[in-house]
Protein backbone atom coordinates (compact mmCIF):
# COMPACT_ATOMS: atom_id res chain seq x y z
CA UNK A 1 0.00 0.00 0.00
CA UNK A 2 1.46 3.60 -0.51
CA UNK A 3 0.77 5.67 1.82
CA UNK A 4 -0.03 9.18 1.69
CA UNK A 5 2.76 10.86 3.30
CA UNK A 6 4.76 8.60 0.34
CA UNK A 7 1.85 9.72 -2.43
CA UNK A 8 2.72 13.15 -1.61
CA UNK A 9 6.32 12.78 -2.04
CA UNK A 10 6.27 10.92 -4.96
CA UNK A 11 4.24 13.79 -6.51
CA UNK A 12 6.04 16.41 -5.50
CA UNK A 13 9.58 14.92 -7.24
CA UNK A 14 7.63 15.99 -10.51
CA UNK A 15 9.25 19.31 -9.93
CA UNK A 16 12.60 20.33 -9.54
CA UNK A 17 12.73 22.45 -6.78
CA UNK A 18 11.00 19.44 -4.44
CA UNK A 19 13.69 16.96 -6.29
CA UNK A 20 16.57 19.49 -5.25
CA UNK A 21 14.83 20.30 -1.68
CA UNK A 22 14.82 16.10 -0.98
CA UNK A 23 17.61 15.29 -3.44
CA UNK A 24 15.39 12.23 -4.49
CA UNK A 25 14.47 11.64 -8.28
CA UNK A 26 11.99 9.06 -9.70
CA UNK A 27 12.32 6.05 -11.99
CA UNK A 28 10.25 3.81 -13.69
CA UNK A 29 10.43 0.17 -15.31
CA UNK A 30 12.40 -2.57 -15.00
CA UNK A 31 15.36 -1.79 -17.06
CA UNK A 32 15.72 1.15 -16.34
CA UNK A 33 15.45 0.79 -12.10
CA UNK A 34 18.00 -2.50 -12.66
CA UNK A 35 20.84 -0.34 -14.33
CA UNK A 36 20.07 2.22 -11.54
CA UNK A 37 20.45 -0.29 -8.90
CA UNK A 38 23.61 -1.76 -11.13
CA UNK A 39 25.67 0.90 -11.27
CA UNK A 40 25.17 1.61 -7.40
CA UNK A 41 23.09 4.29 -7.11
CA UNK A 42 21.37 4.88 -3.37
CA UNK A 43 17.48 3.13 -3.54
CA UNK A 44 14.98 5.50 -1.07
CA UNK A 45 12.16 3.16 -1.66
CA UNK A 46 10.97 0.71 -4.55
CA UNK A 47 7.03 -0.12 -5.36
CA UNK A 48 6.01 -3.32 -6.95
CA UNK A 49 2.94 -4.90 -8.19
CA UNK A 50 4.81 -8.24 -7.71
CA UNK A 51 6.90 -9.22 -4.64
CA UNK A 52 10.69 -9.74 -5.11
CA UNK A 53 11.44 -8.75 -8.37
CA UNK A 54 14.80 -6.53 -7.57
CA UNK A 55 17.20 -7.90 -5.27
CA UNK A 56 16.34 -4.95 -2.26
CA UNK A 57 16.45 -4.67 1.35
CA UNK A 58 12.50 -5.43 2.26
CA UNK A 59 12.26 -2.77 4.59
CA UNK A 60 12.12 -0.33 1.45
CA UNK A 61 10.07 -2.22 -1.08
CA UNK A 62 6.36 -1.33 -1.24
CA UNK A 63 4.36 -4.57 -2.75
CA UNK A 64 1.06 -2.44 -4.33
CA UNK A 65 -1.65 -2.83 -6.88
CA UNK A 66 -1.23 -1.70 -10.45
CA UNK A 67 -4.19 0.86 -9.74
CA UNK A 68 -2.18 2.44 -6.73
CA UNK A 69 1.03 2.24 -8.85
CA UNK A 70 -1.62 4.52 -11.79
CA UNK A 71 -1.64 6.96 -8.93
CA UNK A 72 1.74 7.55 -8.32
CA UNK A 73 3.16 6.93 -11.72
CA UNK A 74 4.50 9.60 -14.50
CA UNK A 75 3.76 7.10 -17.18
CA UNK A 76 0.65 7.19 -19.20
CA UNK A 77 0.84 3.44 -18.75
CA UNK A 78 2.86 2.21 -15.99
CA UNK A 79 5.51 -0.18 -16.25
CA UNK A 80 4.87 -2.16 -12.42
CA UNK A 81 7.70 -0.99 -10.85
CA UNK A 82 8.35 2.57 -9.49
CA UNK A 83 11.83 3.64 -7.58
CA UNK A 84 12.72 6.74 -5.94
CA UNK A 85 15.97 7.03 -5.58
CA UNK A 86 18.91 9.34 -4.02
CA UNK A 87 20.40 12.09 -6.21
CA UNK A 88 24.31 11.02 -6.13
CA UNK A 89 26.62 14.12 -5.49
CA UNK A 90 28.19 15.46 -8.31
CA UNK A 91 31.40 14.26 -10.12
CA UNK A 92 34.56 16.06 -10.08
CA UNK A 93 35.87 16.30 -13.86
CA UNK A 94 38.14 17.65 -15.93
CA UNK A 95 36.24 18.02 -19.16
CA UNK A 96 38.95 15.82 -21.30
CA UNK A 97 38.49 13.85 -24.62
CA UNK A 98 35.17 14.95 -26.67
CA UNK A 99 32.88 17.37 -24.43
CA UNK A 100 29.21 17.83 -25.48
CA UNK A 101 27.56 21.45 -24.56
CA UNK A 102 23.74 22.07 -24.88
CA UNK A 103 22.70 25.64 -24.81
CA UNK A 104 19.28 25.78 -23.53
CA UNK A 105 17.60 22.50 -24.87
CA UNK A 106 14.09 22.49 -22.71
CA UNK A 107 12.81 19.39 -23.88
CA UNK A 108 12.84 16.26 -21.58
CA UNK A 109 12.90 13.66 -24.59
CA UNK A 110 15.55 15.62 -26.14
CA UNK A 111 17.87 15.56 -23.36
CA UNK A 112 17.14 11.97 -22.23
CA UNK A 113 17.92 10.89 -25.78
CA UNK A 114 21.18 12.67 -26.02
CA UNK A 115 22.67 11.12 -22.52
CA UNK A 116 21.87 8.14 -24.28
CA UNK A 117 23.81 9.02 -27.46
CA UNK A 118 26.60 10.34 -25.17
CA UNK A 119 26.95 7.10 -23.66
CA UNK A 120 26.54 5.28 -27.13
CA UNK A 121 29.45 7.28 -28.96
CA UNK A 122 32.10 7.25 -25.16
CA UNK A 123 31.40 10.96 -24.28
CA UNK A 124 31.73 11.28 -20.90
CA UNK A 125 31.10 14.81 -20.17
CA UNK A 126 27.77 16.32 -20.98
CA UNK A 127 27.51 19.88 -20.06
CA UNK A 128 24.14 21.94 -19.85
CA UNK A 129 23.61 25.75 -19.22
CA UNK A 130 21.21 26.43 -15.95
CA UNK A 131 18.63 26.63 -18.22
CA UNK A 132 18.54 23.50 -19.45
CA UNK A 133 16.06 21.02 -18.41
CA UNK A 134 16.69 18.69 -14.99
CA UNK A 135 18.86 15.48 -15.82
CA UNK A 136 16.89 13.89 -13.11
CA UNK A 137 13.00 15.12 -14.45
CA UNK A 138 11.49 11.62 -14.61
CA UNK A 139 10.76 11.89 -18.60
CA UNK A 140 14.62 12.23 -19.21
CA UNK A 141 15.28 9.47 -16.67
CA UNK A 142 13.19 7.34 -18.65
CA UNK A 143 14.49 8.51 -22.13
CA UNK A 144 17.53 7.75 -21.26
CA UNK A 145 16.94 3.98 -20.05
CA UNK A 146 19.85 4.05 -17.39
CA UNK A 147 22.33 6.01 -19.15
CA UNK A 148 22.10 8.84 -17.10
CA UNK A 149 24.50 6.11 -14.73
CA UNK A 150 27.42 6.39 -17.55
CA UNK A 151 27.68 9.89 -18.33
CA UNK A 152 28.94 13.04 -16.07
CA UNK A 153 25.87 15.58 -16.59
CA UNK A 154 27.54 19.21 -15.37
CA UNK A 155 25.31 22.28 -15.02
CA UNK A 156 27.00 25.43 -14.72
CA UNK A 157 27.67 28.83 -16.82
CA UNK A 158 28.62 28.22 -20.76
CA UNK A 159 29.94 31.47 -21.04
CA UNK A 160 32.42 31.42 -18.38
CA UNK A 161 32.90 27.58 -19.34
CA UNK A 162 33.67 27.89 -22.53
CA UNK A 163 35.85 31.36 -21.95
CA UNK A 164 38.26 28.79 -19.81
CA UNK A 165 38.45 26.83 -22.58
CA UNK A 166 39.18 29.15 -25.14
CA UNK A 167 42.50 28.63 -26.83
CA UNK A 168 43.68 25.38 -25.29
CA UNK A 169 40.45 23.63 -27.73
CA UNK A 170 38.37 24.05 -30.72
CA UNK A 171 34.72 25.32 -29.72
CA UNK A 172 32.65 23.90 -32.50
CA UNK A 173 28.79 25.31 -32.70
CA UNK A 174 26.24 23.78 -35.32
CA UNK A 175 24.43 26.42 -37.56
CA UNK A 176 22.49 26.74 -40.35
CA UNK A 177 24.71 28.31 -42.49
CA UNK A 178 28.42 26.87 -40.96
CA UNK A 179 30.84 24.71 -43.09
CA UNK A 180 29.50 21.47 -43.98
CA UNK A 181 30.75 18.95 -40.79
CA UNK A 182 31.25 16.48 -43.66
CA UNK A 183 34.06 18.96 -44.70
CA UNK A 184 35.67 19.79 -41.76
CA UNK A 185 38.54 17.95 -39.88
CA UNK A 186 37.50 17.00 -36.76
CA UNK A 187 39.35 16.67 -33.14
CA UNK A 188 38.81 13.97 -30.76
CA UNK A 189 39.50 16.32 -27.89
CA UNK A 190 36.76 19.42 -29.31
CA UNK A 191 34.13 21.06 -27.71
CA UNK A 192 30.40 20.77 -29.75
CA UNK A 193 27.90 23.12 -28.53
CA UNK A 194 24.11 22.45 -29.37
CA UNK A 195 21.71 25.02 -29.48
CA UNK A 196 17.86 25.01 -27.94
CA UNK A 197 15.17 23.46 -30.29
CA UNK A 198 13.48 27.10 -30.98
CA UNK A 199 16.29 29.64 -30.89
CA UNK A 200 19.65 27.34 -31.99
CA UNK A 201 22.70 29.00 -30.13
CA UNK A 202 22.47 32.25 -28.45
CA UNK A 203 24.34 35.30 -29.60
CA UNK A 204 26.18 35.42 -26.82
CA UNK A 205 27.57 31.92 -26.65
CA UNK A 206 28.34 32.04 -30.73
CA UNK A 207 30.67 35.50 -30.25
CA UNK A 208 32.94 32.62 -27.77
CA UNK A 209 33.17 29.77 -30.81
CA UNK A 210 35.72 29.52 -33.26
CA UNK A 211 34.17 27.04 -35.79
CA UNK A 212 30.72 26.91 -36.98
CA UNK A 213 29.67 23.81 -38.50
CA UNK A 214 26.10 22.49 -40.15
CA UNK A 215 24.91 19.48 -41.33
CA UNK A 216 23.79 20.24 -45.10
CA UNK A 217 20.32 19.62 -46.04
CA UNK A 218 20.10 17.07 -49.38
CA UNK A 219 16.33 17.20 -50.07
CA UNK A 220 15.25 18.65 -53.03
CA UNK A 221 12.20 20.56 -51.09
CA UNK A 222 13.83 22.24 -48.27
CA UNK A 223 10.79 22.34 -46.82
CA UNK A 224 12.61 21.31 -43.78
CA UNK A 225 13.31 24.47 -42.03
CA UNK A 226 15.98 22.16 -39.36
CA UNK A 227 16.59 18.74 -37.83
CA UNK A 228 15.51 17.95 -34.26
CA UNK A 229 18.48 18.51 -31.60
CA UNK A 230 18.52 15.11 -30.22
CA UNK A 231 18.81 13.60 -34.05
CA UNK A 232 21.29 16.40 -35.39
CA UNK A 233 23.45 15.21 -32.04
CA UNK A 234 23.61 11.91 -33.48
CA UNK A 235 24.93 12.92 -36.48
CA UNK A 236 27.09 15.55 -35.25
CA UNK A 237 28.46 12.96 -32.56
CA UNK A 238 29.00 9.71 -35.53
CA UNK A 239 30.95 12.25 -37.32
CA UNK A 240 33.50 13.72 -34.74
CA UNK A 241 33.88 9.98 -33.47
CA UNK A 242 34.34 8.15 -37.38
CA UNK A 243 37.18 11.34 -37.76
CA UNK A 244 40.75 8.93 -37.49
Amino acid sequence: MVSKNQKKLIKSLYQKKYRKQHKLFVAEGKKVITELLDAGLRLHSIFVVEEGCFNVKKDVEYVVSLDELKQISFLTTPQFALAVFHIPKEEQTEFEGLTLVLDDVRDPGNLGTIIRLCDWFGVNNLVCSLQTVDCYNPKVIQATMGSITRVVVTYLDLKEFLKEKRGSRKLFGTFMNGNSIYKEKLPSNGIIVMGNEANGISNEIEELLSDKITIPQFGVGEKTESLNVATATAIVLNEFKRMP
